[in-house]
């Protein structure tokens, strides 16, 4: 065998552990669908109770979640400087006209750091909220699962349980969509009073 015949013969015989090392461990596959985490839902579950808070309204009165019991409360985490929180307003201005003889209550609460009271009930009052805006703290947002975007929204039936929520900017028909659906799919509950909203709606 010449000098060339023997040059290949080393080259083959050196390349068959490297083919055969790469038959043995092929690139990995992507992850199935059992095979990945699943992320954690935010706040409270789907049909649980949404979590009850207190925290102050504009105007220093304490508001519980408790006191609603008997409304459809759609429950909207803000903050003035939320670029999307500003276009969502108006359409919450809205439907809370719209939906509230029906048994709707729409309640902000607003999660600013740096914005004071004053600031907030401005805003409020530029935005011409007609619904009940409270301050929020640390608790009531990590009560529902820390709100890592803003809006968030939480739709909460008569019962007190959270049957849907809405996580960033939507539409308008999609908000009332959800508010449709929870009107529609509780109804007043035997035995249960509804609450008197005068007093909340008047916390702005």
């Amino acid at each position: 065998m010449n000098i060339r015949g023997l040059f290949a013969a080393l080259v083959l015989a050196l390349s068959i552990p490297l083919l055969q090392g790469n038959a043995q461990s092929p690139a990995p596959a992507s992850p199935s669908a059992d095979q990945k985490k699943a992320q954690p839902a935010l706040g409270p579950a789907l049909h649980g109770i949404a979590p009850d808070f207190a925290p102050e309204s504009l105007t220093g009165e304490t508001v519980h979640l408790s006191d609603f019991r008997g409304k459809v409360v759609l429950l909207e985490f803000w903050a003035t400087w939320c670029g999307p929180c500003k276009i969502i307003t108006p359409w919450l201005v809205d439907l809370q006209n719209q939906y509230g003889p029906q048994g709707l209550v729409i309640v902000g609460i607003a999660l600013d750091e740096d914005a004071t009271k004053a600031e907030i009930g401005e805003f409020a009052d530029n935005m011409r909220v007609n619904y009940t805006t409270l301050i929020g703290n640390e608790t009531v947002a990590q009560s529902y699962g820390g709100i890592p975007a803003m809006p968030v929204s939480f739709f909460i039936g008569r019962d007190g349980k959270v049957v849907n929520r809405m996580i960033g900017l939507s539409s308008k028909g999609e908000i009332e969509e959800f508010i449709k659906k929870a009107l529609e799919s509780e109804k007043e509950m035997p035995g249960t009073a509804t609450t008197d909203n005068t007093r909340a709606q008047s916390h702005k």
